[in-house]
């Protein structure tokens, strides 16, 4: 319990420093896989985080770096939001049981 505790404060310590300086598109795309990845670790990836990021990648290539970055932000964002959830549903239970 405690180490994954550590692996989850850890991890998102990694993503908040790697959202600050995503300023290209593929440091977003990486931030938002990063986010993605830490999310499937727990069992808590949400399901279009994964569909976001391929329509980023798609977007890159095609030159739309913008909306690239966006969208890759967007996807990290729900990525985080899922690593929320599991810490909420985490200490929920272990009140409960």
């Amino acid at each position: 319990m405690k180490l994954t505790t550590k692996t989850l404060a850890f991890t998102f310590a990694l993503i908040v420093s790697s959202y600050a300086n995503a300023s290209t598109t593929d440091e977003a795309i990486a931030s938002a896989e990063t986010a993605r990845k830490a999310a499937a670790e727990v069992g808590y990836e949400w399901r279009d985080t994964g569909k976001m990021i391929k329509k980023a990648k798609e977007l890159a290539a095609k030159g739309k770096n913008e909306d690239a970055i966006k969208l890759a932000k967007k996807a990290e964002e729900e990525g985080k939001d899922a690593l929320k959830q599991y810490r909420s549903e985490l200490n929920r239970y272990s009140k409960t049981h």
